[in-house]
């Protein structure tokens, strides 16, 4: 008997086993689950070093506060580590207070 695969290709993947060709489908989807909120963070970020280099304190408090949110809702949802996220918003953080204070 023949084992027809229906979603993967052969020749698209390396794996050998079906097991391992479900974790290929997985890792994509993964993958640009991550992306996209790893890209939607920095973007806030960029958004928040923008504000604060504008010079408008009441801008750039609520772009670091909406950046920060966005930081942990990342960690939270396991796409960076929460050290790297206090890492971040540290950061952000020493800006703004360096440009206001």
């Amino acid at each position: 008997k023949i084992q027809v695969k229906k979603f993967v290709e052969r020749s698209e993947v390396m794996a050998n086993t079906i097991s391992a060709e479900r974790r290929i489908r997985l890792t994509k989807k993964e993958t640009a689950y991550n992306r996209y909120w790893r890209t939607t963070m920095k973007t806030y970020v960029k958004r928040a070093k923008k504000a604060i280099e504008s010079g408008d304190r009441e801008a750039a408090e609520a772009a670091v506060l909406k950046a920060q949110s966005v930081i942990d809702k990342v960690a939270v949802k396991g796409v960076i580590h929460k050290n790297e996220a206090a890492r971040r918003k540290s950061r952000l953080m020493k800006l703004f207070n360096q440009k206001f204070q």
